[in-house]
């Protein structure tokens, strides 16, 4: 689709994919891809070209995350990929990786393609579905893993669903190996975590709730490393969470196994101390865990162990998460918070900006080898342009979500996401407190 010649002027330019932090102007052709980025790019074109001044803004690639919920199908009320992309871009993102656990389960090519028209209707984010690693989430027949991948697919996975039948996990990481995609992991042995809302320690014993131990986690992706090393598959460790996990993936790595991890914002930001108040929204899987824990996903990121930061952005609705503890949904929206909350750790010293912009970028795309993530020329013209001076006031009402359960209501994050370009148009910008989307995004302001 044609879009108007753009050139993004006098930004902070920061894109990891080609080292470059500076001061320069960015030009996205009438094909929607990046043209060239450089110093006084604006003083060489001329009036058909629409001009954004972006002086004192930071420019960075379109933010991209491996690990969402989208529901649609099936879950409509929860969220669809209209709203989960108005969040995402409300976010900076302008590429999302949807898991497969909807109604019908993406387990075939046909419901693969239904989300990927769904997400082109709508036209705000680039939505790349993953499809079943078992048909219906089952864990005990692999889904048609082939006809998801010719429609659109970018890795396989049960999510949320440990694969406790290493057979099936080790089937899985073989056709890894042959279509070159990852297989995406939620590591929990359910005989273990037994039932446990909460992690497993002095808090929960304290709350009287069943907790749920580290070892859960640490004993699946132990026996998962051991069959990513048999296989020679991509294996990929969905929200990471213990220090022990963290350190076996260390060790995986420097021996040559091809295992990768992510690691959630609300995973570094808070640790099971926040649930001593039974609020739900701190209820989450894997569960929020230990001070030493939050400190070794930090260190992960901080080494390089873990490739990237994922929002795992989980939409529930009130009636979801206004019940007891123990009944209450897992997970909480993260598409919106996600870099403010990142930038905390810049802030805190952890790592620099560059790190934090390649965590959301270069990070995930070279990962699982997608094509966004960078300014490359040629390459999609999305764009995420953060203003330094301004914060966020999180506040659940004003959420683009169709959903509002976050553990962060009333923190005050620094940066705020200022606009979003995805494939040159303009798609989110911000106007006052919650921002315009979409049409009335693009029509924002234009010159």
């Amino acid at each position: 689709m044609s879009v108007r010649p753009t050139v993004l002027v006098g930004g902070r330019v920061i894109d990891p994919d080609s080292s470059f932090d500076g001061i320069a102007d960015v030009l996205i052709g009438s094909d929607g891809t990046i043209s060239e980025v450089g110093v006084n790019l604006a003083a060489q074109t001329d009036a058909k070209w629409r001009r954004i001044d972006l002086s004192g803004k930071w420019v960075l690639p379109g933010l991209v995350d491996i690990h969402t919920h989208l529901r649609e199908p099936g879950f409509e009320y929860k969220e669809t990929v209209d709203t989960g992309s108005r969040s995402a871009v409300a976010g900076g993102f302008t590429t999302i990786a949807c898991m497969a656990n909807t109604k019908p389960v993406n387990d075939t090519g046909a419901v693969t393609r239904f989300i990927v028209e769904r997400a082109k209707a709508c036209g705000l984010a680039r939505v790349l579905p993953i499809g079943a690693l078992s048909r219906g989430l089952q864990g005990q027949e692999l889904a048609e893993i082939s006809d998801m991948l010719d429609e659109g697919a970018v890795a396989i996975s049960d999510d949320g669903h440990p694969v406790m039948d290493a057979h099936l996990m080790r089937r899985g990481l073989e056709y890894s190996r042959i279509f070159g995609v990852p297989v995406s992991v939620h590591e929990e042995d359910s005989c273990l975590s037994h039932g446990g809302s909460m992690n497993e320690g002095p808090v929960s014993t304290r709350l009287g709730l069943t907790g749920i131990p580290n070892a859960a986690e640490d004993v699946l992706v132990a026996r998962d490393i051991v069959l990513a090393e048999l296989t020679g598959g991509h294996l990929h460790i969905a929200h990471i969470s213990t220090a022990g996990a963290v350190r076996m993936v260390r060790q995986a790595q420097e021996r040559g196994v091809h295992v990768t991890t992510e690691v959630t914002p609300h995973h570094f930001s808070l640790t099971d101390e926040a649930c001593v108040e039974y609020d739900t929204s701190t209820k989450m899987a894997p569960p929020l865990r230990r001070g030493p824990d939050v400190a070794a996903c930090i260190e992960g990121l901080k080494d390089g162990t873990i490739c990237c930061i994922a929002t795992d952005h989980a939409p529930h609705p009130a009636q979801d998460k206004d019940v007891e503890f123990e009944l209450a949904a897992y997970g909480i929206v993260g598409l919106e918070t996600a870099w403010g909350l990142t930038m905390r750790l810049v802030e805190a010293g952890h790592f620099d900006l560059m790190t934090a912009v390649r965590l959301f970028t270069t990070g995930p795309s070279e990962c699982w080898k997608l094509q966004t993530g960078t300014l490359r020329p040629g390459r999609p013209g999305d764009v995420c342009v953060i203003d330094p001076q301004e914060r966020q006031t999180v506040v659940p009402a004003d959420l683009w979500s169709r959903s509002h359960n976050t553990p962060f209501a009333g923190w005050t994050l620094p940066t705020r996401v200022d606009r979003t370009i995805f494939g040159g148009r303009t798609v989110f910008v911000q106007d006052g407190v919650r921002g315009l989307i979409g049409d009335e995004a693009a029509r924002y302001r234009v010159r």
